[in-house]
């Protein structure tokens, strides 16, 4: 059962489509209005920025990763336990912090490079000691709280793997292995893992990877993505036809916090044919283009969202959170 997405939990219980989990999180919201007025937070996507993202300041559990020398496919499987929990439960009843401690404990544990309870409630301490539980058996308590509502669905897989197997048949250089994988990274920040298969994100990943090989700036970042997404569709609808003109970067500095795509090329024609025999290959293997398309859109929207927020943010979210935990007298 867990070797095989098709038959696992995660594709029966935990795959959703946007519309169905924008009304979970209404209902959510809905489940105690004061709240949400007493209480206002940053959005969905903003959070998912603070607890998630790898900025040059990491977010609240990569830096807890870090400290511990965390994995990366530990650190993506508590990623995704927060965000399958926070769609169980309103995030003004709980303490997101511990949450968070308390996934990561939980994924160590799942994926096979445990460490124990009390060392991670030393190092979340060090990281969180204004709103951090200074005892074990807080974690312990919490940990029980969030296998029961995942309903102890807890294998979770990942686009990782998809992305080695399909590197030597694609003949990815080691450049786009890597940027590839840093989207891969970046796309536990959006809700892509409760909506589309492991081997989609990771086709978009590489697709990402391939079409913007230099840096490019925030205007060709999205001309260059929009230009390949169209000729990814029209081959998609007709495989035979020549694939459209992709326009080339031309340079600028791309200052997001997701995945640096400075990579190499052997001049503009050489890269023209790479993507196009590789929109070609998507096409003849008959990958949902479509799923694609609206992952590429999510993940630039993404660094969008990431470049826009000011350097404050992740103080105000913080003390939001905080003030939120500690007037509610949530431990």
């Amino acid at each position: 059962m867990a070797a095989n997405y098709w038959s696992s939990s995660q594709r029966l219980h935990w795959q959703m489509s946007r519309e169905k989990l924008a009304e979970i999180r209404h209902n959510l919201d809905a489940q105690d209005e004061k709240a949400v007025q007493a209480y206002p937070l940053p959005s969905y996507r903003q959070l998912s920025i603070f607890f998630n993202s790898r900025t040059a300041c990491p977010s609240q559990l990569i830096r807890l990763g870090r400290r511990m020398q965390v994995r990366q496919q530990a650190l993506a499987t508590a990623q995704l336990y927060v965000r399958r929990f926070y769609t169980k439960v309103p995030i003004r009843d709980t303490n997101p912090f511990l949450v968070m401690a308390t996934c990561l404990y939980l994924a160590l544990k799942m994926e096979e490079c445990p460490q124990h309870i009390r060392i991670v409630v030393s190092e979340a301490r060090s990281c969180f000691s204004d709103i951090m539980p200074a005892y074990p058996e807080k974690l312990a308590e919490c940990e029980f709280y969030v296998i029961s509502e995942l309903n102890s669905y807890l294998i979770v897989h990942h686009p990782y793997r998809t992305l080695q197997e399909l590197t030597p048949i694609l003949n990815l250089t080691s450049e786009d292995n890597s940027t590839s994988w840093q989207v891969i990274n970046d796309s536990c920040v959006t809700d892509l893992p409760l909506i589309y298969p492991p081997h989609i994100i990771a086709l978009t990943a590489i697709f990402l990877s391939v079409v913007l090989k230099s840096s490019p700036s925030q205007t060709s970042l999205h001309t260059t993505a929009a230009a390949a997404a169209a000729a990814a569709a029209a081959v998609a609808t007709n495989p035979v036809a020549n694939v459209p003109a992709i326009p080339a970067n031309t340079g600028g500095d791309f200052n997001g916090g997701g995945a640096s795509t400075n990579l190499s090329g052997n001049g503009q024609g050489q890269q023209q044919n790479r993507v196009g025999r590789l929109i070609e290959w998507y096409a003849e293997s008959k990958v949902d283009m479509e799923a694609i398309i609206d992952c590429t859109q999510e993940i630039i929207s993404l660094y969008e969202v990431w470049e826009s927020l000011p350097p404050q943010a992740e103080k105000v979210f913080k003390e939001q959170l905080c003030k939120m935990v500690k007037q509610r007298g949530i431990s």
